[in-house]
């Protein structure tokens, strides 16, 4: 799950907040901050991209409109977390905590949470993957609605026939295409997993998805506790 800036409340072009009179009207600028991906599963989306409530309109209307409660999500991660009230300190959360190191990504497709998080983390980061569902795969999803597993494989032997082209042809040219690819296809958890060794790699997918939080990573590119996160 990438870590993510949302930033403050856009403005206007007389240099005012916006206020939104239906949150749908959010979506715009939330891609200008965050691109067009899932922030829970990392999807890359150019349409069926939802604004997404953290804390659901449904029990807390107060919140419908506020910039600080929206995210993007695929219809599968919106649809799963649906209108489920939360407690926002037991889960792990993109805009809040460096949610990177919560999981690992495996050759298989599958999110797993991470063997090295204290008892509680853990707990937390479970109860993550229970929210948005983000270890469904086609044998727990009888309709086979949910493909997410499925993009995730895939995307995964991508990433490892790049990684396998660089090591043939390391280039600026081979370094641009790989990045390029990344940013096209999404799934940036993937790509950095695939590209744990490489530092220089790793900080390209860190400046190609917007609105990725610097402030998560050390000057190695390796993951680090968010300032004032919870992991």
């Amino acid at each position: 799950m990438r870590p993510i800036d949302r930033g403050p409340t856009p403005c206007d072009e007389n240099g005012t907040p916006k206020t939104f009179a239906d949150y749908k009207l959010a979506r715009g600028d939330l891609i200008d901050r965050l691109g067009e991906y899932c922030s829970y599963c990392g999807t890359e989306l150019s349409a069926s991209l939802h604004v997404e409530h953290i804390m659901p309109k449904d029990p807390h209307s107060d919140l419908e409109l506020r910039w600080d409660n929206f995210l993007l999500a695929c219809v599968n991660c919106n649809s799963t977390k649906g209108h489920k009230d939360v407690v926002l300190n037991e889960y792990f959360w993109p805009d809040k905590d460096n949610a990177f190191r919560a999981f690992v990504y495996t050759k298989d497709g599958l999110v797993k949470v991470n063997p090295d998080l204290t008892d509680d983390q853990k707990s937390m980061a479970q109860r993550t993957i229970d929210l948005t569902g983000l270890d469904r795969t086609p044998t727990n999803d009888p309709s086979k609605s949910d493909r997410r597993w499925l993009h995730r494989l895939k995307i995964w032997t991508i990433a490892i026939d790049a990684r396998q082209d660089l090591v043939a042809e390391d280039t600026e040219s081979v370094r641009k295409w790989i990045v390029e690819t990344a940013a096209g296809r999404g799934f940036w958890s993937i790509w950095m997993t695939v590209f744990a060794d490489d530092r220089d790699m790793r900080q390209r997918l860190l400046e190609a998805f917007p609105g990725t939080s610097k402030d998560c990573f050390d000057e190695a590119c390796h993951p680090v506790q968010r300032p004032g996160g919870a992991l």
